[in-house]
């Protein structure tokens, strides 16, 4: 996590606001040195183990900020999207919300389970909105999540006659 010499001496050039630019940075290095980087959540080595991530970071008792869990939720939101491109291309060419469920249901049960669902992927690949919408409450998911399962078989439903709620028992 060093600084480029360029950067070091531009910034060195900029008078207090160099200074404690610099201060910060060394001071991140240092804490850096002393804690490590930790990417998943660990037991520190206090009296009594807190759970701990990153550089030192305690869990248990400070958490994360609603901006962190925002800047989290986006890489996840991105990696989603990149492990749909290469597992399930056929995605992209979706309407908007069947691109959400599919967004949606790879975040909450991984790529490798939304990928499990053969049948659901299949009937939306052929277009078939309504048959896949029903496809995902004949699930496992549905039964463990069941408002979730239900509002992305209703956006699957949605995708067919021009958005208009297709499925005979909708309200």
């Amino acid at each position: 996590i060093g600084l480029a010499w360029h950067e070091f001496i531009k910034i060195r050039r900029k008078s207090k606001r160099g200074s404690q630019v610099m201060f910060d940075i060394e001071v991140k290095n240092m804490l850096v040195r002393h804690e490590g980087v930790v990417c998943h959540v660990y037991k520190c080595t206090a009296e009594p183990p807190r759970n701990t991530i990153g550089c030192g970071r305690n869990l248990d008792d400070n958490g994360i900020s609603e901006e962190e869990a925002m800047y989290l939720l986006a890489n996840d939101i991105k990696r989603v999207k990149e492990e749909l491109n290469m597992n399930f291309g056929a995605w992209r060419t979706m309407p908007e919300k069947a691109r959400m469920v599919c967004i949606d249901m790879a975040f909450q049960m991984g790529i490798t389970g939304f990928m499990g669902f053969l049948r659901t992927r299949k009937l939306m690949e052929m277009g078939m909105w309504l048959e896949a919408s029903e496809e995902i409450l004949d699930s496992k998911y549905a039964i463990q999540t069941p408002s979730r399962a239900a509002y992305n078989s209703r956006q699957l439903a949605l995708c067919g006659q021009n958005g208009k709620d297709i499925r005979r028992s909708s309200k």
